[in-house]
């Protein structure tokens, strides 16, 4: 897959997951622009070692999803891929769960995806052609004890993206949802080791995902190879939804 000149748009671009498909995507010629919100040293670094755009911004920011969209189609005129990645946890069983932690999750994780498609929408549909790939969860498909806000954003992901492809095919443009199951990232490096070995016991490949093999199907959904998949879930999980 060449993506030479390919204008990409990563949220959350500085490490595990989103780190990864930045990398896939500048590897094969791709002009490649990330947010991130804090990781300043990280954006810095790669920034410099893949010659690609960095934004520091809240995912969650209506506004700044709108004005770095408008940068970047200003710069490059036009966007061809959105990749929908930023997120976070806040893990509690519901019981105990704050409010606060419920709505940061939400807006991290779900209004976020709202900001950042809403803003390219004008952009994709003046060109008729578009990509965009919302990194969801297996746990938004199966629900997970203690991550009610993580399962409830996730979920909400994939209901939004049917809906956008379903608004947008007729443009030429493709909404679809990346649904990973565990990675080897930041988020999942605190679980305890007895955690981790029940949870290797669930996965039928008996093993958790690195960063790059979720990249990978993200990049055949912006391929032209995929130009006649819409509104799908890609489940990325080595077997642990089934």
């Amino acid at each position: 897959m060449e993506f030479n000149g390919t204008r990409v748009l990563v949220t959350g671009g500085t490490r595990g997951i989103g780190r990864a498909i930045v990398e896939a995507f500048a590897a094969q010629g791709a002009r490649v622009a990330f947010t991130y919100r804090s990781s300043g040293n990280a954006a810095a670094n790669l920034s410099k070692e893949l010659d690609v755009l960095g934004f520091q911004a809240d995912a969650a920011d209506f506004d700044a999803a709108a004005e770095i969209v408008g940068k970047i189609v200003t710069e490059w005129g036009g966007l061809d891929v959105l990749i929908n990645n930023a997120g976070i946890t806040r893990d509690n069983l519901l019981l105990r769960a704050k409010e606060a932690d419920w709505d940061a999750v939400i807006n991290a994780n779900l209004k976020s995806v709202f900001n950042y498609s809403k803003a390219v929408c004008r952009a994709m549909i003046r060109q008729r052609q578009g990509r965009i790939i919302n990194i969801s969860s297996v746990v938004g498909l199966g629900g997970n004890a203690g991550q009610a806000n993580y399962a409830a954003s996730k979920a909400g992901i994939i209901g939004f993206t049917k809906s956008l492809a379903k608004e947008l095919a007729s443009r030429g443009i493709t909404a679809n949802v990346v649904a990973p199951g565990y990675v080897q990232t930041d988020m999942t490096s605190h679980l305890t080791e007895s955690v981790q070995e029940a949870l290797l016991n669930s996965i039928p490949l008996r093993r958790t995902a690195v960063p790059k093999e979720i990249a990978l199907p993200v990049l055949f959904l912006a391929s032209p190879a995929a130009a006649y998949i819409t509104g799908q879930v890609l489940t990325v999980d080595g077997g642990l939804s089934m």
